[in-house]
């Protein structure tokens, strides 16, 4: 059985007197009343270690991580997994110019390689059943084969919608060509635990992120950045150094050791959550996105011809709440902590409405993203004067600052890419981002 090194840790001494070092709300009064988790909020101090030059008992908690999660180096976050790209990216710069970069990949790798200077060069896979896929492998190599200024692909597996990308042969390809592969693995911490680790990034990547608190018991923000490659070690903690806060939460930090060793100590957690899962798509009257990954259940109200915006309303009403709808899809996100008879209660109420007289009709197709055509690069177009116009002046413009759908944030036109007519419909059909009271940035002509 693993220790809870840091929780435990942090709570002998939480009884001590806190009125001389930070934080502020001294773990005292009302707050500590509200806030029963203060008596573990404190900062660097000789007992607590640092996480920013770990000599303690995070030192320790990391290496019990990365034992067991099958990686080199584990470094705790708690900045969320965006700080784990950006560090991953920051190494990546160290080895070449460009990332091959998935369209749907989450808007902090945009983000990254805008203050990066990395010039990322797009691929986009096919769609199935209204989801863009991860790309194909073929398409990898071509560039991975055809440039040597590329560092390395990232890519997000699994996919907000449990799509696992290829990962043995995206490691195959980039191996032969001596690049890189980074995996947003926000939303798959809990795979480290199935059978065989059947889908976890960690199995194929150079190094990657854990979400740890999108799926295992973790606070929000607590993330784990994982390293294979040891060549990327130094480039990763510097990263880190540079991006991280300088004042990180004990709690979340605790909370990740906290979720990875759980998991660990109680194998069989997982398989239940899982059975119970699976047993949602298994309803009669659900129609549900077929993904590689139990956690995600997308329910797709399209072939019931109800709009998902309001069935998740219905939901709502009833005090349920769903990650998110997107029109076509009602996506419920699931962990080892969900309870079976939860799964079995919003399966019954999903197949309830769904057959509702009042919500039949409702359903309208969402715009499909299509590829842009590429006539500039994406840091040529930040560094022109740009201006802000309306969704139709923007057409036969090139973007200067990404715009897309939400959820899930995917873009549906990046910087330097050309806006087409079919990418300013797409934006049409639900909530955005990227946005200036409703216009689109553009390179001023």
């Amino acid at each position: 059985m693993y220790e809870y090194l840091i929780y435990n840790q942090l709570k002998k001494y939480a009884g001590a007197e806190k009125s001389y070092h930070m934080p502020g709300h001294k773990s005292a009064g009302e707050f500590k009343k509200l806030f029963p988790v203060s008596d573990i909020d404190v900062t660097e101090l000789s007992y607590s270690d640092d996480l920013a030059n770990p000599s303690g008992v995070i030192m320790k908690a990391q290496r019990d991580i990365a034992s067991i999660l099958g990686a080199a180096r584990s470094y705790i976050l708690t900045d969320g997994s965006t700080l784990g790209i950006f560090a991953m990216m920051y190494a990546a710069s160290r080895l070449g110019s460009k990332v091959i970069v998935p369209r749907n990949s989450h808007r902090s790798v945009w983000n990254a390689c805008r203050i990066l200077g990395l010039e990322p060069v797009i691929v986009q896979g096919e769609t199935k059943n209204g989801i863009m896929l991860p790309p194909a492998p073929a398409a990898v190599e071509h560039i991975a084969g055809n440039d040597a200024t590329v560092a390395g692909l990232i890519v997000t597996s699994p996919d907000y919608y449990g799509n696992i990308a290829p990962l043995a042969e995206y490691s195959e390809i980039l191996k032969k060509y001596k690049k890189i592969l980074m995996v947003d693995g926000a939303h798959g911490a809990h795979l480290a635990f199935a059978p065989g680790r059947e889908g976890y990034a960690g199995k194929f990547a150079s190094i990657w992120v854990d979400g740890a608190h999108k799926t295992l018991s973790t606070l929000t923000q607590g993330a784990i950045l994982n390293v294979n490659d040891t060549d990327l070690t130094g480039g990763a903690e510097e990263g880190l150094s540079l991006f991280r806060t300088t004042s990180p939460s004990y709690p979340v930090m605790a909370s990740v050791e906290y979720g990875v060793k759980s998991a660990a100590n109680d194998p069989s957690f997982e398989a239940r959550a899982r059975e119970a899962a699976l047993s949602l798509r298994e309803f009669k009257g659900i129609s549900v996105y077929p993904s590689g990954d139990w956690a995600k259940v997308a329910v797709d109200c399209a072939p019931y011809g109800v709009s998902a915006d309001l069935l998740g309303g219905e939901l709502e009403k009833r005090n349920m709440y769903c990650e998110f709808t997107d029109g076509r899809y009602a996506l419920f996100y699931l962990s080892p902590s969900t309870d079976a008879g939860a799964i079995k209660k919003i399966g019954k109420t999903v197949k309830t409405l769904l057959a509702n007289k009042k919500l039949a009709g409702t359903y309208r197709p969402r715009a499909v993203i299509q590829p842009s055509a590429r006539s500039y690069s994406f840091l040529y177009a930040l560094k022109k004067p740009a201006e802000w116009v309306s969704p139709g002046e923007a057409v036969g413009r090139m973007c200067a600052k990404s715009f897309g759908l939400m959820p899930p944030c995917i873009p549906v036109c990046v910087e330097g890419e050309m806006i087409t007519d079919a990418a300013v419909r797409a934006i049409g059909s639900g909530r955005t981002f990227g946005l200036t009271n409703g216009k689109i940035k553009v390179v001023a002509k």
